[in-house]
């Protein structure tokens, strides 16, 4: 009888520049060596090092007891003689076998581990996989199946260990995991899956290690893993997860690895100790904040922990920068700021135009063109900000491998016959994230060349050969190249390919980031191997200034020997000049010029180039200021344009010196301002374009031009104007009242995230006065009674304008229009009295109808209510008010005096003093009333200012 146990890996046989061919009779037993009654064929084929083995498939079958297959070197399909024999194991990993994964792969019931990973199998998962009862380990990463994933695979009962990574599925994550009791590895990384992680998940008590990445559409809170005491290994990245981290995170004792990067959650990190175990966490690219926790702070060298990107407090016994914590912008404002706290130590000597780095490898020159060094090693968490005009940061940790610094830059294995080569004998790898952040830039357009060439992945016959590198790549945090393949894109290995980008630099700072979406093989050529690999960045500004030949350096001598003859002249125009000769009026350009503003500067050409010279069909708007026109740079980027008209009444150098200090302000929650031009007559400023007009015409404005806001929306819009109006009045170095917030004034991008907008009106306290004594500009409206009536300014008055709109947001109505009887003045006067009445419900806009939660539209319609308090003192700041939004602290009940409130006359000094004011400033000034119409696709500039001397 024939029996073999195993069929594994042949030892090499080594002889140099020889060629043996010989039977592997030892990986048979003695008494059943291959012999005429045997028809399979074990061969081994050396040629320098490089085994062969070939199968004859269709005889295994004569092997009834063969129980453990684990074969190379494959191509076509599987056998279907295969599924005769009583395997438990089947590794067929890294070969080339493509088609449908064969159905009757389920006829062999006796498996236990079956792995495909790393082929080119296609289709769908068929139903026979239903009938693996057995199985206690399922791995189908990087291949190209597609579909949704099949229920019929809950059958599998016995699991425990399921991959699936870097595959085309699609639909929703599988909501199965109730059938999987015993599974304790679950790896689900760029599956083509969609959100949100199922609830299911929490019944997995077992689960030890859990991966979840790149999961796209609906976003969830953090799942419950409450019941999974044994976790060692949780990786939950770009999941679109919000709301906090939960505490039992924290108290997990066996934890090793924590990833929930790229995700929206907020909150504090906890101040527990329990993660004595910890050695690596990435919470990059998040929302979190508070303080960082001493135990964090004290970790050595050993311990990698990234928390860039975040808004944490700082405070004096804040930790600092160093390479094994990346604090890159993590601390609060450092998001949106171009200057950060870890670069305090590094101020810039001059603005620079160019910068080239030869990517983990030595100075170089190419071509005249110097190349600056990078050869610092990577590391899970490292952080090198030891240059006065670039900086790199590597996030992630290669898994299931043994890593050393080496491993973060790769080497090439053979001769480069490319040119210059000198760029592309080394190049950084990352796992993860890998960020070059350039600072001291001169502000403009840029070009950005990458330089890449594959130096690992081979391309041969080798199991060398079966890599896929994929990876997108970000420049100024916009995707430029998604899905990236190296050797796809320069048709074969070792291969120089270049990629050129377009962008602007409007703070001195310039971002890229190499990122890895989980997509590609993780295994071949070995483990550790994938994610972005760069070999050379070259940064350019498309105006430099122009460099002196050898004749025009000479002429400097020159130029000494005539000063010395023109230094009276100059002493006597010097005399002249301080008498106050030769001193014209500067220009706005002289003024701007002189300012040192946080934002980029554009050409007037430009401008005509980015609107076809201005043409009237892509004007989108007229705003107090002037006409808003839309327009689209050379790199793609779409632009909104304000003209400002020459009748504007506000003074130039007031305006200049407002747009300096605004041009700093930078949040998810406030329109970006990328630059301005001025030129002559012509001053411009350059913002983001919005897609989506002003939450005015969303709400109200003309029925075709009406959006369809469902409650979650309007919560989302509701608490994005408060998240911005905190940052303006608390977060940003510069204090700001912005004046005239309304629905006008906020815009909405293509996701229908709010951004506050029109800072013509907005007054920035430096000294952190108490309050401030300006003349009166505004909205009839959304106006706070003190400052409507006595000119009293505080950030209070913001809060009372916001509590307008958060009315607003809740009813659909408009404050100023809408009168339900002829009792009522507007919809707050509407509001309180049915806030006494205790029937807040009928505010609810109708058009809702009962697709709302009840309990959210109650919380927000008190919170607008208790920001419309007559009393500033009464009302909260705007980081009250978020956290009332998000349900974290209690509202307040809003107390209002019986004897004021049954009073008809409780706005009539408002819309007195209004009247009083209409009438008098008809030469002077214009009354804005709250309007729907115009508001531009920009900055919802309907508002012109009512002023009060």
């Amino acid at each position: 009888m024939k029996t073999l146990a195993t069929i594994s890996q042949v030892g090499l046989l080594h002889r140099r520049r020889q060629m043996c061919l010989r039977p592997l009779t030892t990986v048979l037993s003695p008494a059943i060596a291959p012999s005429p009654m045997v028809n399979v064929i074990l061969m081994a084929s050396i040629f320098w090092g490089r085994i062969l083995m070939v199968f004859y498939h269709a005889h295994l079958s004569s092997y009834h007891i063969l129980k453990v297959l684990y074969l190379n070197y494959l191509n076509g399909t599987i056998p279907r003689e295969w599924a005769a024999l009583k395997l438990e194991t089947l590794n067929v990993a890294m070969n080339r076998l493509s088609g449908p994964i064969p159905s009757y792969l389920g006829n062999i019931t006796s498996l236990k581990y079956l792995s495909l990973e790393n082929n080119l199998f296609s289709g769908t998962i068929l139903p026979e996989f239903g009938k693996l009862v057995n199985l206690e380990n399922l791995t189908l990463s990087a291949n190209y199946l597609i579909g949704k994933f099949p229920s019929f695979l809950a059958n599998l009962s016995n699991i425990k260990e399921l991959r699936i990574s870097s595959n085309n599925f699609s639909g929703k994550m599988p909501d199965i995991f109730q059938s999987w009791k015993q599974l304790e590895k679950l790896e689900i990384q760029a599956s083509g899956f969609e959100g949100p992680i199922p609830s299911s998940l929490a019944l997995l008590h077992n689960l030890v290690e859990l991966r979840i990445s790149d999961l796209p559409g609906e976003g969830s809170k953090f799942p419950n893993l409450k019941n999974m005491k044994n976790m060692y290994r949780l990786i939950l990245r770009s999941c679109n997860i919000s709301g906090p981290i939960p505490d039992y995170i924290w108290e997990l004792s066996g934890m090793q690895i924590l990833d929930l990067s790229f995700n929206n959650l907020e909150g504090n990190i906890s101040d527990t100790e329990s993660l004595t175990k910890m050695q690596y966490m990435y919470l990059t690219h998040n929302s979190l904040s508070g303080h960082i926790p001493n135990w964090l702070s004290i970790r050595d060298s050993r311990y990698q922990i990234d928390l860039s990107y975040n808004n944490i407090t700082e405070s004096s016994d804040s930790p600092s920068c160093r390479e094994n914590l990346n604090l890159f912008k993590s601390f609060s404002g450092g998001k949106t700021l171009g200057l950060d706290n870890c670069l305090k130590n590094f101020p810039c000597s001059k603005d620079w135009y160019s910068v080239n780095i030869n990517c983990a490898g030595g100075a170089t020159a190419i071509n005249g063109i110097d190349y600056e060094g990078d050869e610092d090693l990577g590391g899970p968490a490292k952080y090198f900000p030891l240059r006065e005009t670039w900086e790199t940061s590597s996030t992630g940790l290669f898994w299931d491998t043994d890593v050393t610094s080496r491993d973060f830059i790769a080497q090439n294995v053979s001769i480069l016959r490319i040119k210059n080569s000198e760029l592309y004998t080394r190049a950084r790898l990352s796992p993860l994230s890998l960020t070059y952040y350039f600072r001291c830039l001169a502000n403009g357009n840029y070009t950005v060349t990458l330089h890449f060439a594959e130096i690992v992945i081979r391309d041969n016959r080798s199991y060398q050969s079966l890599g896929r590198r994929i990876f997108d790549v970000y420049v100024q945090e916009k995707l430029e190249l998604k899905d990236f393949s190296i050797q796809n894109e320069a048709k074969g290995v070792d291969k120089a390919v270049l990629r050129k980008i377009k962008t602007v630099v409007s703070n001195k700072t310039l971002t890229i980031r190499f990122h890895w979406a989980g997509k590609g093989t993780t295994a071949t050529p070995r483990r550790g191997t994938y994610g972005p690999l760069i070999s050379a960045i070259s940064v350019d500004s498309d105006h430099k200034p122009r460099v002196l030949n050898s004749w025009e350096k000479n002429l400097k001598f020159v130029v000494a020997a005539v000063v010395s003859v023109l230094c009276l002249i100059l002493v006597i125009l010097g005399i002249l000049w301080r008498k106050g000769y030769f001193q014209p009026k500067p220009s706005k350009e002289q003024v701007l010029r002189g300012l040192d503003l946080q934002t980029g500067f554009f050409t007037f050409r430009q401008m005509q180039a980015a609107t076809n010279n201005f043409d009237a069909a892509n004007k989108i708007g007229e705003g107090g200021f002037g006409a808003v026109y839309m327009g689209e740079l050379l790199d793609g980027t779409i632009i909104a344009i304000k003209k400002l008209s020459s009748k504007s009444k506000q003074g130039d150098r007031e305006f200049l010196n407002e747009l300096g200090m605004i041009s700093g302000l930078q949040h998810p929650n406030v329109v970006r301002l990328y630059g301005c031009c001025v030129e002559g007559i012509q001053l411009l400023l350059v913002y983001e374009y919005m897609k989506n007009n002003s939450l005015a015409r969303a709400l109200f404005g003309p029925k075709e031009s009406q959006l369809k806001l469902d409650w979650p929306t309007r919560q989302k819009i509701c608490l994005g104007i408060a998240k911005g109006l905190a940052f303006l009045h608390e977060e940003s170095s510069l204090k700001v009242v912005h004046r005239d917030i309304k629905t006008t004034n906020v815009l909405l991008d293509s996701d229908l995230n709010a951004k506050i907008s029109d800072f013509g009106l907005a007054k920035f306290d430096e000294e952190e006065n108490t309050h401030i004594s300006t003349r009166i500009a505004g909205t009839i409206g959304y106006m706070a009674p003190e400052y409507a009536l006595w000119g009293y300014l505080t950030f209070k008055a913001d809060v009372y304008s916001f509590g307008i709109v958060a009315l607003e947001i809740v009813t659909g109505k408009n404050n100023t229009k809408y009168r339900p009887e002829e009792d009522y003045v507007c919809l707050q006067d509407w509001a309180l009295v049915l806030q006494q009445k205790g029937n807040l419900m009928e505010l609810v806009d109708p058009r809702l109808g009962t697709e709302f939660n009840e309990e959210e539209a109650i919380r927000m319609t008190k919170v607008g209510l208790l920001c419309t308090n007559s009393s500033p003192a009464l009302r909260p700041t705007m980081s009250e008010g978020v956290n009332m939004l998000e349900g974290r602290t209690l509202v307040p009940e809003l107390i209002l005096d019986p004897s004021i409130f049954a009073d008809e006359s409780r706005f009539g000094a408002v819309k007195d003093q209004f009247n009083r004011m209409q009438s008098q400033s008809s030469k002077t000034t214009t009354i804005t009333q709250s309007s729907d119409s115009t508001s531009t696709a920009l900055l919802g500039s309907s508002s012109t200012l009512v002023e009060h001397q």
